[in-house]
């Protein structure tokens, strides 16, 4: 019999099996479980809250997808420690015998995301077992944010593996992939009921005790990217019979013209690590910058993070950060933390980039161009004298984790900064490429904000080009670039490279095929072991 522990924390693989009966099948007077658990409007709501925790959790382990996205994309490659494996390499190159022993690389990714199905599951199932009393309505508010969730989870994993088992109850069944189709019409279901359910207050009306909740807003934008991704990528004109261009576009609109989110005036302003950066090169201490926080105006849908997180369980830390980071060296001048030197940035994109584009500054950390006394180059993979910027750890003027200082356990996992899913820029270059009568003056909007003047057309190629800019380092690029043609070339064309990297300080021949993200589809490598515990029900996926 499952304990609240196991509903909310949940422990085993995709599901957990129910108990064998008790000799006398009495209900148990001292502990809750699943079978009188769901009674009231608080428990539900604590069950959301582990739900929402799935969130933390399913980037806490594997490779995190803000990462991966990143390393497949073609403005980075995998980095990381001249003597640690070449499993990010793999990824990026799309190549299994760059690495053949990595056959597992996305495992803890996996286990995760089903544990985040799990519960989502198991709440949408229980939600008729409450006793609502006075306020029937939290019912719809409940399910739409599970619902939100699920969906979320289900569409980083049709787009990281396409097929996989489609579960919309608790099960501990065997099941065999399911088509994608019929995952994108859970997905597309789940977010319709969200967009009808789920809170629709304005920006600077939501209490801070809601900020991280899913809105209204939320729902609208992921489905406008879910369509854009599907019909892309699918060369198809809808999503899944259900959703048309127009209702996609009308969902955005809908978010620019009643949600009161909006632009931050400063670009470098939305990142930490951009802001301190600023503010030392003015002359002002690290600390006394212009951060506009993690709740701004811009921020549609955030994956809220703390310093809390410990080794035993508790994932509330951003555990990915770390990855990003100055490899293996601090740079408190800037307010630089310790990382792991993971997505080292393709330098023909630095030197390509505009330079009175002030998106570049604040998105790359230039090695040699702000100064940096790097000393730790024989230690990086494939460096290139630029990391990333956006997230990335933080130091104090003397050289310590912002994390730790703060009272994380450790600088690894304690990692505070959220991560922006959808940011008011994504919905204004969305609602510009779903054909809106103002897709140019969105598309001015967001180019005015980085100083830049107009450009005179908002045509696909030229919204595209924005959104490489605007969004670079935030796990979108990849997908832009698969969604670009069905049939692949176009991101085939621009993952492709030759050129020369320094692993362990020594210059290396550096190559992309884009020929294998062909062979692959652009899809990730199903773990191995999953495939060996299903006994061979499930497949992988073509390239690897």
């Amino acid at each position: 019999m499952k304990t609240v522990r196991d509903i909310l924390i949940i422990l085993a693989g995709i599901a957990l099996g129910s108990c064998s009966e008790d000799f006398l099948d009495t209900t148990p007077i001292t502990e809750k479980t699943d079978g009188n658990y769901y009674s009231t409007p608080d428990e539900a709501w604590e069950a959301l809250t582990g739900c929402y925790d799935a969130l933390q959790l399913i980037y806490s382990d594997g490779i995190a997808l803000p990462v991966a996205a990143d390393v497949m994309s073609d403005l980075c490659f995998g980095g990381t420690g001249a003597g640690d494996g070449d499993g990010y390499p793999m990824v990026d190159e799309f190549d299994n015998s760059v690495s053949p022993s990595d056959l597992n690389l996305y495992e803890g990714n996996w286990k995760n995301y089903y544990k985040g199905i799990f519960r989502c599951n198991s709440l949408l199932k229980n939600l008729d077992k409450v006793d609502w009393g006075k306020e029937p309505e939290l019912s719809n508010t409940i399910e739409a944010e599970a619902r939100f969730l699920r969906a979320y989870f289900y569409f980083d994993m049709v787009r990281m593996w396409e097929k996989v088992p489609l579960l919309t109850e608790p099960s501990s069944e065997n099941i065999p992939q399911s088509e994608p189709d019929d995952i994108y019409r859970v997905i597309t279901e789940d977010l319709l009921f969200a967009i009808d359910n789920a809170r629709a207050r304005q920006y600077g009306q939501i209490a801070s005790s809601d900020y991280g909740h899913v809105t209204k807003w939320a729902a609208e934008g992921l489905l406008a990217r879910v369509y854009l991704f599907y019909t892309g990528y699918y060369g198809q004109s809808g999503l899944v019979g259900l959703v048309a261009k127009a209702d996609a576009l009308s969902y955005v609109e809908d978010i620019i013209a009643n949600s009161g989110h909006g632009l931050v005036d400063n670009f470098a302003d939305l990142w930490p690590a951009a802001a301190t950066y600023e503010a030392a090169k003015a002359g002002k201490p690290i600390y006394d910058n212009t951060y506009a926080g993690e709740n701004n105006e811009e921020v549609v849908f955030a994956i809220k993070y703390t310093y809390t997180s410990t080794w035993t369980g508790n994932t509330d830390g951003n555990h990915w950060l770390v990855m990003n980071g100055l490899r293996k060296m601090y740079w408190p001048e800037s307010g630089y933390g310790f990382g792991w030197g993971a997505n080292t940035v393709v330098p023909e994109f630095y030197a390509s980039w505009d330079p009175d584009d002030p998106r570049r500054e604040a998105s790359i950390m230039a090695i040699e161009e702000e100064g940096i006394n790097y000393t730790e180059i024989n230690d990086v993979k494939e460096y290139t004298g630029y990391f990333t910027k956006k997230y990335t750890p933080l130091s104090d003027t003397l050289g310590n984790s912002v994390a730790e200082e703060l009272g994380g356990v450790s600088f690894m996992i304690g990692q505070y900064q959220d991560y922006f899913v959808i940011r008011y820029a994504d919905v204004l270059l969305m609602a510009a490429e779903l054909g809106s009568p103002n897709a140019l003056v969105y598309l001015n909007q967001v180019r005015g904000r980085a100083g830049l003047g107009p450009v005179p057309n908002a045509d696909k190629e030229t919204i595209f080009e924005e959104r490489k800019n605007e969004f670079a380092f935030e796990g979108l690029r990849y997908w832009d670039l698969l969604r670009y043609d069905n049939s692949l070339q176009y991101a085939a064309g621009h993952v492709s490279y030759s050129g020369t990297v320094k692993t362990g300080g020594v210059q290396a021949q550096k190559t992309i095929d884009g020929n294998n993200l062909i062979k692959t589809r652009g899809l990730c490598q199903i773990p191995y072991n999953q495939i060996t515990l299903s006994g061979g029900v499930l497949e992988q996926n073509p390239g690897w």
